[in-house]
């Protein structure tokens, strides 16, 4: 393989380390952010959804607060993110306003993605920000985590966010230029590792710890980020911030830094997720019209097709969809709860609001979180 694992990807989530963003420390590098916003702006004119994982909230803080030591104190960690997220957050604004796009800010922890309606939530959100062409910024919620529920470091939040959008590929930006079978600055002989497939447990065994007193993250945290973002079909590259254009020349099919590929496609990695489902939250009972049109169309579940709800599910849960003589013809993620699907059932979509007071989905079941049984 000699061809960037970004060709032909759509959706990508970037994380960048608190060494680039702070240069290594020394407060914001207005001149790198400037950079990769460019690059962002135009892969989003040429149709790329893009999420920003940042680090460097605390990296910022401690260097306005005057410390030149990463505090291990969670309160400390909380009291230099607060002063840091402000800078932060300003700076990517105003230079992805050079290029005409907006910022969101999204402050994550980890029971955002545990709990099942935030997790939904906080997809929503994101999918529409990215249609929008919003370019979202987001970092862990330093200034609210316990030791309990932080995910630790950036590499893991930008793979869970990943998993979270189903995105195309990770790129996470570093102050190196990728793996290496060894420590280069301690072995001589270390080779540098162009293509592997994500979660050979080699690359745990050769993986280094953190690499700065800047940020958490070391080699190690990005291999098992690339574990954990293949699970739902990623590819990851792991490259230098500080290569010129990186973003542009790896959209563009130059294999720079080191390419994880993820073993299954990404269609193929979800499909599988829901037909390993053993216990199912229900079911949904489809009149024989709504059966053709997911079987032969191809189409998303509506309310107008359920004849009955069976069993009790929440938001988020996986359920069957059987045919009026209980045949399983799909299963999938479904919008709504039982009871709220039970009201809406035999209706068409506009009338989901004056029914519930509210729309979470116009569907029942979308599409893309629905599999055929065949």
């Amino acid at each position: 393989m000699s061809k960037s694992l970004l060709l032909n990807t759509k959706t990508l989530i970037v994380k960048v380390g608190s060494s680039l963003v702070t240069n290594n420390g020394e407060g914001l590098d207005r001149a790198a952010i400037a950079a990769w916003a460019a690059q962002i702006s135009t892969l989003v004119q040429q149709g790329k959804q893009i999420a920003l994982v940042s680090s460097g909230a605390v990296a910022e803080g401690m260097q306005r607060l005057g410390w030149k030591k990463r505090p291990v104190e969670v309160n400390e960690l909380q009291a230099a993110a607060a002063v840091g997220q402000m800078g932060l957050v300003q700076m990517y604004e105003s230079c992805f306003a050079e290029h005409g796009l907006h910022t969101a800010q999204i402050l994550l922890t980890h029971d955002d993605l545990r709990d099942r309606k935030r997790y939904l939530n906080a997809r929503s959100t994101l999918k529409t920000l990215l249609d929008l062409k919003v370019i979202p910024i987001i970092n862990e919620n330093d200034t609210v985590v316990t030791e309990e529920i932080r995910f630790g470091d950036n590499d893991t939040l930008a793979a869970l966010v990943a998993n979270l959008i189903e995105a195309d590929a990770l790129v996470i930006l570093t102050d190196q230029q990728g793996l290496y079978s060894a420590d280069p600055r301690k072995n001589k002989d270390a080779k540098f590792i162009h293509f592997e497939t994500a979660g050979n447990v080699a690359l745990e065994q050769m993986a280094g710890g953190a690499g700065s007193d800047i940020g958490s993250g070391g080699m190690l945290t990005k291999i098992l980020a690339a574990k954990r973002a293949a699970s739902s079909g990623a590819h990851t590259v792991i490259a230098s911030g500080r290569e010129t254009n990186v973003l542009l020349r790896l959209n563009s099919g130059e294999a720079i830094g080191t390419h994880l590929q993820a073993s299954k496609i990404k269609t193929l990695a979800k499909k599988q997720w829901l037909a390993d489902h053993l216990r199912l939250g229900g079911a949904l009972v489809l009149d024989a019209g709504a059966v053709k049109v997911l079987k032969a169309d191809g189409k998303s579940l509506l309310p107008i097709g359920v004849i009955k709800v069976q069993g009790s599910f929440e938001r988020g849960d996986v359920v069957a969809c059987v045919d009026e003589q209980n045949v399983e013809v799909a299963r999938g993620i479904v919008n709504y709860n039982s009871l709220e699907a039970a009201r809406i059932m035999r209706k068409a979509s506009s009338e989901i609001e004056k029914i519930l007071g509210y729309v979470e989905e116009s569907e029942l079941i979308h599409r893309d979180n629905l599999i055929i049984i065949e």
